[in-house]
């Protein structure tokens, strides 16, 4: 992978390096260096491999091969979201309370579809067949590991202090019109739930002259059923000493009538389609509905969660 670009002391920017390949690019910024990966629909020997690990089929479109990483070099930590580690967080055996389950009248005939011996993605001969949540509803928020010798370890995060202000997400800061020193969008999996709705899962990364932003979404919508969010956002300020990592992470359900109601044109259901409409429909939405109430799943994805680790 080579240097596409590099600044050294451009006014107002902080000194950095951009890298590029095929599938990949890249960011060397103060001690970070951040790579995502964007790659093809996995292909049939890596679906196989990926789904016998996790004992679950596999979405229909699942990139694999794609991920994003950030590594604090003085500290040896590495923050990372993966494709197979979202899909662990998908709940395996019958579901639960807390698990949010849905059920609709085509859901048992999916569940068949997508597992017999006529289906596009058969289960290896090797994983027997078992339940699992066909929705692929994940809260995975990424993962940091602190690099040991040969040997990494989870790191854990500390509840944040709602009257410091260093431990929440600064969202003025976030709009300004900042210059963008990197940008990218990587798919980790997405799913039509056999034409019943969509369940996708995206990240993105922002790194600006002051910081790092990442937005990681959970969508599901069942249809005149329910929409479901589930995001992840994390934030490091360059000035933050030591550095700084805030992750906020926030859950959101409501019954699909009661975001319809809210389209633009009440003809018009292409915007029940879009993320992004979706998301700002539930999270203006009162908490009651959308953090508390929800769909009455009694998904436990409901609500808010702020936290913070130091980088030592």
């Amino acid at each position: 992978m080579l240097p596409t670009t590099a600044i050294a002391s451009t006014p107002g920017l902080p000194p950095h390096k951009l890298f590029e390949s095929p599938n990949s690019r890249s960011i060397q910024v103060g001690d970070w260096f951040i790579t995502a990966s964007t790659n093809p629909i996995s292909n049939a020997p890596e679906c196989d491999a990926l789904q016998a690990s996790l004992g679950i089929p596999l979405p229909e479109m699942t990139f694999g091969n794609n991920y994003l990483t950030l590594e604090h070099r003085p500290s040896s930590t590495r923050y990372s979201f993966r494709t197979g580690d979202a899909l662990g967080k998908v709940k395996r055996g019958e579901l639960e309370e807390g698990d949010g389950g849905v059920k609709v009248e085509y859901a048992d005939k999916w569940l068949q579809s997508r597992t017999g011996a006529s289906s596009l993605l058969p289960m290896p001969k090797t994983v027997p067949t078992k339940p699992y949540d066909w929705t692929y509803t994940t809260t995975y928020p990424g993962g940091l590991l602190k690099q040991s010798g040969s040997e990494e370890t989870e790191i854990p995060w500390s509840l944040g202090e709602s009257e410091n202000s260093s431990h929440s997400i600064p969202l003025a800061e976030l709009m300004r019109p900042d210059p963008i020193l990197f940008y990218a969008e990587i798919p980790l999996f997405e799913d039509e739930l056999h034409d019943n709705g969509s369940s996708n899962l995206l990240v993105r990364i922002r790194v600006m002259p002051t910081c790092i932003f990442i937005l990681s979404r959970f969508t599901l919508r069942v249809d005149n059923v329910l929409f479901r969010t589930h995001d992840t956002r994390l934030y490091h300020s360059f000035a933050s000493s030591p550095p700084l990592l805030v992750r906020e992470t926030t859950g959101w359900e409501a019954p699909y009538d009661r975001v319809k109601r809210v389209l633009p044109k009440r003809d018009d259901l292409t915007p029940l389609t879009d993320p992004n409409f979706i998301a700002k429909a539930l999270s203006e939405m009162p908490p009651l509905i959308s953090q508390q109430e929800g769909a009455k799943t009694g998904w436990r994805g409901l609500g808010t969660r702020v936290e913070i680790v130091a980088l030592t």
